[in-house]
């Protein structure tokens, strides 16, 4: 071994120790967790669910923060360029899965963020507006070829889940319908209300208490099986439609840099909580599906998600204007 590389080596066993003392006494003060919806929206629902029990668990404030826009990426964004070590984010699959074969990102996707613990899925479902006067999907595909072009249906931003379901909805029925994005499902759902807007394939977490309380209407899951949410609402295929599955997942993320003692630690906290009973009623009560991973598994369902739907966004020629 020649001088430099006994120096280096001197070094770097001198930084390792410090690294992890360092990542022992973390967190030293209050945690972000960014969201990248408007208050209200199936990814805040998610994100404050954890916050509650991260806060306790680490005894500091966990603070969650919206930054809505840009199809969740302006959240994903500020975190990615976080050098505070105390920022992470709520992941969704809008973010961390679509957006990067749509959108011109200013971080890179598969380098500046990693996954660290996932928290749950939830499937999209097709809602429209009380008024509209369709009792199913099928009825509501013959209303849009006969109306073609004049019904619109509402998404929380350009590239989400609920644009790339519709899309694939008018695909699979050969209609034509107007996209008329948000910035979140909280103002897309009072409009579809309204009646500004006729259809949504909205997340689960976001448009089920508006479908218990009777001001929307449910006409099918996108999903591969009935919701027990709700179990009297077909699936899109049990409706006729084919090749119309949509939901979203949810996982904290944090930048690259983070040290992995510490990636661990969020990990096994957010496992942790998970398994509550409590919490699993309260993420299981606007629809969600638990289904803990691995932070290795996280990782590599991170990656097949990216390849399907670049495959799927590319099979389908979708754009976001």
């Amino acid at each position: 071994m020649n001088r430099r590389d006994a120096v280096a080596g001197a070094l770097l066993g001198a930084l390792i120790p410090a690294a992890f003392a360092q990542s022992a006494a973390w967190p030293s003060r209050a945690l972000r967790i960014m969201v990248g919806s408007a208050p209200g929206g199936g990814t805040d629902a998610m994100a404050r669910a954890v916050a509650d029990r991260l806060g306790p668990a680490f005894k500091v404030p966990v603070v969650v923060e919206n930054r809505p826009g840009a199809s969740n990426t302006m959240a994903a964004d500020l975190t990615a360029k976080a050098t505070d070590g105390h920022t992470m984010v709520m992941g969704v699959s809008t973010a961390h899965a679509i957006a990067p074969h749509l959108m011109k990102l200013g971080y890179d996707n598969g380098k500046d963020l990693v996954p660290v613990a996932f928290v749950g899925s939830v499937p999209n479902v097709l809602v429209v507006n009380n008024e509209l006067g369709v009792k199913d999907a099928g009825e509501l595909a013959a209303l849009a070829r006969r109306k073609a072009g004049q019904l619109n249906y509402a998404s929380s931003g350009a590239g989400s889940t609920q644009h790339i379901a519709a899309e694939l909805f008018k695909e699979a029925t050969g209609t034509t319908i107007t996209h008329v994005p948000y910035k979140g499902s909280n103002p897309a759902l009072m409009d579809l209300i309204g009646g500004q807007v006729q259809m949504s394939f909205d997340t689960m977490a976001s448009v089920l208490p508006h479908i218990q309380a009777g001001k929307v209407k449910a006409l099918a899951v996108a999903g591969a099986k009935r919701s027990p949410r709700l179990p009297n609402v077909p699936t899109m295929a049990e409706a006729g439609i084919q090749n119309v599955e949509m939901g979203a997942w949810y996982g904290i993320y944090m930048p690259a840099g983070t040290p992995l003692p510490v990636q661990q630690k969020v990990h096994e906290e957010v496992n942790k909580l998970l398994a509550l009973p409590e919490t699993r009623t309260r993420l299981e009560g606007i629809g969600a599906e638990i289904s803990p991973m691995t932070q290795a598994e996280f990782a590599a369902f991170h990656e097949a998600e990216n390849k399907r739907y670049g495959e799927l966004i590319k099979r389908r020629g979708i754009r976001v204007d």
